[in-house]
């Protein structure tokens, strides 16, 4: 087998992970931590055994595509209508309040505006992935704080594709170029959205309900709606991203969606482990000595700030104390839209690569420590304790 060889990632990226995963759980760690891990380990600032950092931006890129279409399934819009007005009030100043944090510390270490802007924009938002796959599946679907954390969860991405609609629209010449390009593309979101709410029902959902019976074809035509209008919204001046995305939400209206998503699920787990193996392997940690001060500061601020900005706000709204906890927790840390922005920011040359870093150090930070706080201490479906394991 060629070392070079995509079968020979996969090896490598498969196995190291089952290894560090099996520690993982003997020593009572998240297994987020083994993903991450191993992508360090292997990573080309590892043990370089990995090394194509092109294979790996797009084993990432593919990973998210389609962990944000198993999201969008499970982003079910009535649950934002019924709890809108919470949900609203909520998202609002949360995300003032955490911009504002992920400004200042940055800004008061030495950063530019704009590398201080574009982190404190990445913070702003929490993890669907973490929120969504740490919460058991009948609190998520059946009870208030499943219904709550959609409808905050499912605004906040809405507001980060809106981030990443800016950051997409920066390579064009001058500010007028920009505006231009980015008003072409909040032209082509409604038309998109639209265009797939027609699709959806006029075509994917005749299709499945003749042929329900074939679960291979439910399966494949799921996988193709996802990435037909990725390609699509790629044509339009959006991102595969924020297509995938909203494949899953203009699916998540249909009563099949339920069922997709949980036939969909050994695939988010595949595209997962991807996923944060390619956030550990691009990684730079040569270079984290220059970020490692303030991006502790930053990561420290959000882990103790998110839980108890939610709780007073929640609380504000009229949640019972008990739930804002729960929920303040389960969503303090940062999001794999974090990461999205830092790779698109340094991309387009609007942040420096230190911005970059700060940002995905902080994230990854906050997603380990956050998943551990949530594993050990609240019911989860891959909790260590018997007692707070709940599928």
């Amino acid at each position: 087998m060629e070392a070079g060889s995509i079968i020979f990632q996969f090896f490598l990226i498969f196995s190291g992970a089952a290894v560090f995963a099996s520690i993982a759980l003997y020593t009572r760690q998240p297994l987020i931590i083994a993903y991450v891990g191993i992508g360090a380990v292997l990573g080309p600032y590892g043990l370089s055994m990995v090394k194509d950092l092109g294979l790996l931006s797009q084993i990432g890129q593919i990973g998210i595509i389609f962990l944000l279409f198993l999201l969008g399934l499970d982003m079910q819009p009535r649950a934002l209508w019924s709890t809108l007005r919470k949900s609203t009030i909520v998202a609002i100043f949360s995300s003032l309040i955490f911009l504002l944090i992920g400004f200042l510390v940055p800004y008061l270490f030495g950063f530019n505006a704009m590398d201080s802007l574009v982190v404190g924009a990445a913070m702003m938002f929490s993890s669907t992935i973490i929120g969504i796959k740490l919460l058991p599946t009948t609190v998520l679907h059946h009870r208030h704080i499943g219904e709550l954390m959609i409808g905050m969860l499912l605004l906040q991405d809405l507001l980060a594709i809106l981030v990443l609609m800016v950051l997409y629209s920066a390579p064009g010449s001058g500010s007028e170029g920009i505006g231009t390009h980015l008003g072409l593309s909040l032209l082509s979101l409604p038309l998109l959205v639209g265009a797939a709410l027609l699709m959806v029902r006029f075509v994917l959902l005749p299709l499945i309900t003749r042929f329900d019976r074939f679960h291979e074809y439910i399966f494949l035509l799921a996988i193709g709606w996802c990435l037909g209008l990725a390609e699509t919204a790629s044509a339009l001046g959006l991102s595969e991203e924020i297509g995938a995305f909203i494949a899953g939400i203009t699916i998540a209206t249909s009563p099949i969606s339920q069922y997709i998503a949980v036939n969909l699920k050994p695939l988010r787990d595949f595209f997962l482990i991807l996923f944060f193996f390619a956030v550990g392997a691009q990684f730079n940690t040569g270079a984290l000595g220059s970020v490692i001060i303030p991006s502790i500061v930053l990561a420290a601020l959000v882990l103790v700030m998110k839980p108890v900005v939610y709780r007073y706000l929640l609380k504000g709204v009229s949640e019972k104390r008990s739930l804002a906890w729960d929920l303040g927790f389960r969503l303090g840390q940062a999001s794999e839209f974090s990461l999205l922005i830092a790779y698109v920011a340094a991309g387009s040359a609007l942040i420096t690569e230190e911005a970059s870093l700060l940002i995905q150090a902080t994230t990854i930070i906050t997603l380990l420590v956050s998943s551990y706080i949530v594993v050990m201490k609240y019911p989860n479906p891959i909790a260590i304790s018997d007692k707070l394991r709940r599928d």
